[in-house]
């Protein structure tokens, strides 16, 4: 086993099980999947360090906790279809889980491609989840983010039904916020 295989092995083992992400497909292809092509190569030794390194300006890869623990909220089904926002692991792992994924990475980020996407997923934190994104869910779909208001925040899953869009929230993360998605502050009487 090469170097990159063990410190895959290593996050896996160290950062995600423990973590309580029991989906087996996760688990395999955080083994198999080169996180460190996603980064500069002279950041690419933090790609399996329990940080969130920066992968372009003002882009930033989850923790491989949130990123694992994220994706199995998401109940990725082989078949369906998703849109990644600025998610460039998330995308690849839901790939390994036979999802079919749009990657969109652009400078504006709260208008996303036309849908109808069954996932929606993003690793960066919003303070409030766009509701651009949620029109692009097809019914059933799920959207899975962090929302934060301060220092911390909540992994959300939103579910899109027939009556309107449901929320549940799973775990605690504090990603940094995607640019021009952060909290706005102000002036209140």
């Amino acid at each position: 086993m090469d170097e990159t295989s063990s410190a895959r092995l290593n996050m896996v083992e160290s950062q995600v099980r423990t973590a309580d992400v029991t989906d087996l497909r996760i688990q395999d292809a955080m083994r198999r999947i080169p996180r460190e092509k996603l980064l500069p190569s002279d950041r690419a030794y933090l790609a399996y360090a329990d940080t969130e390194p920066e992968y372009a300006p003002g882009r930033r890869l989850l923790r491989p906790r949130d990123v694992a623990k994220l994706i199995q909220l998401a109940l990725p089904a082989d078949g369906e279809t998703a849109l990644a926002i600025a998610a460039p692991y998330a995308a690849m792992l839901l790939e390994a889980c036979g999802v079919s994924v749009t990657r969109f990475d652009d400078a504006s980020l709260a208008r996303p491609p036309q849908g109808p996407f069954d996932l929606l997923v993003s690793e960066g934190a919003v303070a409030r989840i766009p509701d651009s994104w949620l029109e692009v869910l097809s019914l059933g779909g799920r959207a899975v983010i962090v929302e934060r208001q301060g220092p911390t925040g909540r992994a959300v899953v939103y579910v899109k039904t027939g009556e309107g869009v449901g929320r549940r929230t799973g775990f605690d993360s504090a990603p940094a916020f995607l640019p021009g998605l952060e909290p706005q502050t102000g002036f209140v009487f």
